[in-house]
């Protein structure tokens, strides 16, 4: 007699099966069923919280510092020269100041000198030519682009202007407004900074009378609004985040910005421009964050710095040893706006220290100097030092007002 329990054993692994089959497959449709919201959740979507989360990330807020004009008077250079090993260092002139310039995501400066080169003497007013090393010791403070058109451009002329160029290419700083070709002076400086892209531009009134070469027209950008509205143009068609100007403009030790310098300012503005940093008085001016409408109706934040006095000198007129670090915070949002969030700055003073043989010379943060002295942290600081700096620091925020915060 055969027996049935292969069959019946069978029978139950088929159905055993079956319940298996049936129950993965009511677990898969209820984990993919829609909600009462219509969204269907699956493992690879993220929630809404994690979606606002990446929508905030697109938003990039970057600092710039912004310097004003890096000169080198005879006095600068010969203080930065050790005799004993005949080589010149100018980074004791910039401890205190340092981390200001070098924690900035992009530093600015107008550098207002040349480097140039071969068996011509150094020298300082009224033309301009300083140990290439300051140019070395400026990029380790931090200072990431130099604008290079101004009125001592072509003090050790054409061949020092192109030396110049060159000097700063070998230690790859960044520079515009003089160039060694036309082709180059046609190429737009533009920096990318952390995702937030800025054209740079820079140019100057004049050069103090001495000739530009014939034929070499395109070696320094002059103030023209032709070329400006031109370059501008070219910039804009490249899609920056951000177009920077360098103004070299303005009347030498006037406190306040002229007419000639406000319109400029306009039409700089009017032709896309959003940020002007002005030089060449030698003296602070104001600064002012304006709201700019555009031909589309639309507005955007703009910023005119009209001037920014001397960063390194040694100039001994009323203000001259007087400047400041600016910080400007500026936001790309998710959807490309820029914003110019928050204006500040370090009130800053060329100390000369004449007690001293050499290092005479110190840039210092002069509101921390006097803070210093007030709360007994001083003591080598003499009374009438510190009187010196409380009046500095008095004329710094008269002239240059409130930041913007």
């Amino acid at each position: 007699m055969r027996s049935n329990r292969p069959n019946f054993n069978m029978k139950k692994i088929f159905c055993a099966l079956l319940f298996l089959f049936l129950i993965v497959l009511v677990i898969s449709n209820i984990s993919h069923a829609p909600n009462k919201f219509g969204i269907t959740k699956t493992s690879n979507q993220p929630s809404s919280e994690n979606s606002t989360q990446q929508e905030e990330q697109k938003d990039t807020s970057i600092s710039m510092a912004v310097v004003g004009d890096i000169m080198c008077h005879g006095p600068n250079y010969k203080d930065a020269y050790n005799a004993s090993t005949k080589t010149y260092d100018f980074s004791t002139f910039f401890p205190q100041i340092k981390s200001y310039i070098s924690n900035a995501d992009i530093a600015v400066g107008n550098l207002e000198t040349t480097f140039a080169g071969g068996n011509k003497a150094y020298s300082g007013y009224p033309t301009f030519n300083s140990p290439p090393q300051l140019a070395k010791d400026i990029q380790d403070l931090g200072i990431d682009v130099l604008t290079t058109s101004n009125n001592h451009s072509m003090d050790s002329g054409y061949n020092g202007l192109i030396n110049t160029i060159d000097t700063l290419d070998n230690l790859g700083i960044s520079h515009t407004g003089t160039f060694k070709s036309e082709e180059d002076k046609n190429k737009i400086l533009i920096k990318d900074v952390n995702g937030v892209k800025i054209a740079f531009l820079s140019y100057t009134y004049g050069t103090n009378g001495i000739s530009i070469p014939k034929g070499k027209e395109y070696c320094i950008n002059l103030i023209n609004k032709d070329l400006i509205k031109k370059q501008l143009e070219s910039a804009k068609a490249q899609n920056p985040d951000v177009i920077c100007v360098s103004m070299h403009w303005g009347i030498e030790y006037q406190t306040t910005p002229n007419s000639e310098q406000k319109d400029l300012a306009d039409f700089l503005f009017k032709n896309g421009t959003d940020i002007i940093i002005g030089n060449h008085p030698h003296v602070l001016q104001n600064f002012e964050k304006k709201e700019i409408t555009l031909d589309d109706g639309t507005t955007k934040d703009g910023l005119v710095i009209y001037s920014l006095g001397n960063f390194l000198a040694d100039q001994n007129k009323k203000y001259t040893r007087d400047s400041a670090i600016m910080n400007v915070n500026i936001t790309k949002d998710k959807n490309d706006k820029i914003k110019i969030n928050t204006v500040k700055y370090i009130p800053t003073y060329i100390y000369k220290d004449t007690s001293k043989s050499t290092q005479k010379f110190e840039i210092i943060n002069i509101s921390n100097a006097v803070d210093s002295y007030e709360a007994g942290y001083s003591p080598n600081l003499s009374k009438a030092t510190y009187n010196t700096f409380k009046t500095e620091l008095e004329n710094i925020k008269k002239i240059l007002g409130d930041e913007i915060k």
